[in-house]
């Protein structure tokens, strides 16, 4: 069987209060997987289904390479089964009187019955669904078989997009993770847009080459994995995008002792307006007025834990805290473990760690933390 070949990309852009509030833009490219990630309720399910034509747009544009799909101005609405899009939805959404084989048939009505069948049975075997698994209805399947079944159905009939609605939730770990390696094989010979709705932020960070952040109907923020989880773009990105480590902070303006330009002071604040910590040279893009009351995040990549005796001194790119192992918790092959400091008594630091360093923490351990300045965004107050 061939892979599907396609050169497509993935445009929207969207702008309506009715019939959902919806607003912002996205793109993936030909090859790519774009997740988005928000808390329930922020439009993420809708605006998949938008795409899909499944759910009326009021008002934007919706292109597949030089195919529009929808257009406002234009007064263009191409029909949801002209637009060829493959839809795995959260719940299979599997015809509960057909087997395998004949609900990814259906899918492929235009060709003649032998091809049909012909077809269904290769993308079946490419799911790994063979033998007499083909022949069972949806009842008789695991939940990890139905999610393949609904996975080659999508498939069938050459989509230029592929949507995934939540495609793993609904499935044990087990399962999921047959699940995850299953899409990164497809992924070599799919050559389209893949667009997946997910609340997990693991499996966004894993899966994805892109993520676009949704919050209450609005794309707020699209970037690789990194910049997004790097560089948020507010503290309310931080928050959705799962960054533990966030602190008040004021911006004493460009260091002028520095040597090297582009480094500048930041003040590190108990809580807002409160006690003044110690002041952290930091990378100084400009954007930001002397005095500024300001949000400062840093990732756990930016965090090195010391043993006391491992005294660092500070320097531009490093920045030593002393603190106190609060809280350790094991969770199977990683530990989420809580610092604090003695900034303030709200100031502490969550940082996830593997591997045998975990085994040598304890609580109420005394230790050193290097905080490396260059992994600190800082974002103005909202």
């Amino acid at each position: 069987m061939s892979g599907i070949e396609s050169t497509t990309s993935l445009r929207v852009r969207i702008d309506q209060q009715v019939p959902i509030a919806l607003h912002g833009q996205l793109h993936c490219e030909a090859g790519q997987m774009l997740a988005l990630i928000g808390p329930s309720g922020a439009g993420k399910t809708s605006l998949l289904r938008s795409i899909a034509g499944l759910l009326p747009m009021r008002a934007g544009c919706v292109r597949v390479a030089d195919e529009v799909w929808f257009d406002h101005e234009k007064s263009i609405n191409v029909k949801t089964l002209q637009r060829h899009v493959g839809f795995v939805f959260q719940h299979y959404a599997l015809m509960p009187h057909l087997t395998a084989i004949d609900d990814v048939a259906l899918s492929l009505n235009d060709l003649p019955r032998v091809e049909r069948l012909a077809r269904a049975q290769s993308w079946l075997e490419k799911v790994h669904i063979t033998g007499e698994l083909q022949q069972r209805k949806p009842a008789q399947l695991s939940g990890g078989q139905q999610q393949r079944v609904a996975l080659a159905r999508a498939l069938a009939r050459s989509p230029k997009v592929l949507l995934l609605d939540e495609p793993f939730s609904a499935v044990d770990q087990l399962s999921r993770q047959g699940l995850y390696e299953l899409l990164a094989d497809l992924r070599a010979e799919l050559n389209i847009p893949i667009v997946l709705v997910t609340h997990d932020l693991f499996e966004a960070r894993l899966l994805a080459d892109q993520i676009a952040v949704m919050d209450a109907g609005s794309i707020v923020q699209q970037g690789t994995p990194l910049e997004v989880y790097k560089s948020p773009r507010n503290a309310r990105v931080a928050d959705l995008v799962g960054i533990r480590n966030r602190f008040h902070g004021r911006w004493l303006g460009p260091d002028s002792s520095s040597r090297l330009s582009g480094v500048g002071l930041l003040q590190w604040l108990g809580e807002a307006n409160g006690v003044d910590g110690p002041i952290l040279k930091v990378h100084d893009k400009g954007r930001l007025q002397k005095g500024q009351n300001v949000t400062w995040v840093i990732q756990t990549d930016g965090l090195t834990l010391l043993n006391s005796r491992d005294q660092k001194s500070s320097s531009d790119q490093q920045h030593c805290v002393q603190i106190m192992v609060a809280e350790i918790k094991h969770l199977g092959e990683s530990s989420i473990v809580t610092l604090n400091t003695d900034l303030a008594p709200n100031v502490n630091f969550r940082m996830t760690l593997t591997g045998p360093q975990r085994s040598n923490i304890f609580q109420k351990d005394k230790m050193n933390l290097l905080l490396d300045t260059s992994w600190i965004h800082i974002m103005p107050l909202v």
